[in-house]
């Protein structure tokens, strides 16, 4: 936007939820993982020439599907200068390799293995994401290497809030430490809720804040290589989530917490854990708010699966453990007392009606989000770990 952004430089780069369920469907279709490095990658170099960024005028698109022709699919995921090449067609990724050798001075760097901080190790059981390089190295360079572990990221009960007597600390190595495990927990799911608390605290740290950041390291020195396994399962393009949301959990403003779990052929693709923007009335309302931001996520699933030929055949199921927030999504009329939430509820009045999706009832044990809205006791905590697909290959046995 011209007076905005208009001269600002934007790298491209894939979205790494994107990466995930790629490599779910690689794993569950026995695709290849190649990776490549372009050697004259330049990200602010000055461009003479003319970039149209829209179609140019006079030309016409083809309406022939030019992407799917003979139902074969190949996938180039491109970070900055990083490269993944996979798909169900090697002779269509060898041809894709040669054309951007022509193009761009490349490098073959062979299967994947390391990409953008992130170890993939490939074996018959399926593909394992971890960071355990990325946190040994954070550990090192704040000094715990040898710290005593915590079993858990964080304390139940904890009283983390902005408070007048605080006594506060370093901001910038505050800033800093959580910017790094905002970038760990992309593998690392057992982390979100921790990390969603102590970044809410970034404009004004307090001692107690950095001793909750140091809290999320000694866990993180108890399995620095815990990680997410991609497995095969029988049904790739399976799509479902949990969805959850603890009831004005914040002591200093009293907003409510959600988050949800999200699944592409039986494995975990994404998740987030976020404090809700506006105060919720009742526990309804605030697991309303949350299964509308989940029915969000599977949407755009939905929409990035269809993109690459891998449509849900079926309805996604949304889990909730609260029915009266299911009740109120299934009521075709509108009542004062959900006028507050309107638009989220014609979100989902629509798609339920187009049977998009569908919202079963989950009982509370068996609640996988549970564990990204509050902290849980540390046996329910790795047991909800154990459903997500979480592994350590690098535990002794």
């Amino acid at each position: 936007m011209y007076g905005v952004d208009y001269q600002e430089a934007f790298s491209p780069v894939a979205k790494l939820n994107t990466v995930s369920v790629l490599l779910s469907l690689a794993a569950n279709l026995d695709w290849p993982l190649h990776q490549f490095d372009v050697k004259n990658a330049f990200l602010n170099g000055d461009i003479e020439e003319n970039v149209y960024m829209d179609v140019p005028p006079g030309y016409t698109a083809s309406s022939k599907n030019e992407v799917h022709q003979l139902g074969k699919v190949t996938a180039l995921i491109v970070y900055v200068d990083d490269m993944i090449i996979t798909g169900d067609n090697e002779e269509e990724i060898s041809l894709l390799q040669k054309q951007l050798a022509t193009e761009f001075e490349m490098k073959n760097l062979g299967g994947l293995k390391y990409f953008l901080g992130i170890e993939v190790v490939r074996s018959k059981q399926g593909i394992f994401l971890s960071q355990r390089k990325y946190i040994l190295d954070l550990l090192t360079e704040v000094g715990m290497l040898e710290c005593k572990p915590a079993d858990t990221p964080m304390v139940q009960n904890h009283k983390l809030g902005e408070y007048p007597d605080q006594v506060p600390t370093d901001k910038g190595r505050y800033q800093r430490l959580v910017g790094k495990l905002i970038y760990l927990s992309h593998t690392r799911p057992d982390i979100a809720y921790a990390v969603s608390v102590v970044s809410q605290f970034m404009h004004n740290p307090s001692k107690s804040h950095m001793e909750a950041v140091i809290r999320i390291l000694r866990y993180l020195k108890s399995s620095p290589g815990k990680g997410l396994m991609f497995s095969k399962h029988n049904s790739q393009s399976m799509v479902y989530g949990y969805t959850d949301a603890d009831w004005a959990g914040n002591i200093t403003d009293r907003k409510s917490t959600s988050g949800y779990f999200t699944f592409v052929g039986g494995n975990l693709v994404t998740w987030r854990s976020k404090k809700q923007k506006v105060i919720a009335l009742s526990s309804a309302e605030a697991e309303f708010r949350g299964m509308a931001k989940g029915l969000c996520e599977l949407l755009w699933l939905r929409k990035l699966l269809t993109e690459i030929g891998f449509a849900p055949t079926s309805e996604m199921d949304l889990l909730c453990d609260n029915k009266a927030a299911i009740a109120i999504s299934h009521n075709l009329i509108q009542h004062d007392c959900t006028k507050h939430v309107e638009v989220d509820r014609h979100l989902i009045k629509e798609n339920l009606e187009v049977k998009i999706i569908r919202f079963p009832f989950v009982k509370f044990e068996d609640q996988l989000a549970d564990i990204l809205t509050k902290v849980v006791s540390s046996k329910d905590f790795y047991n909800s770990l154990d459903k997500l697909g979480m592994r350590d290959l690098y535990a002794s046995t």
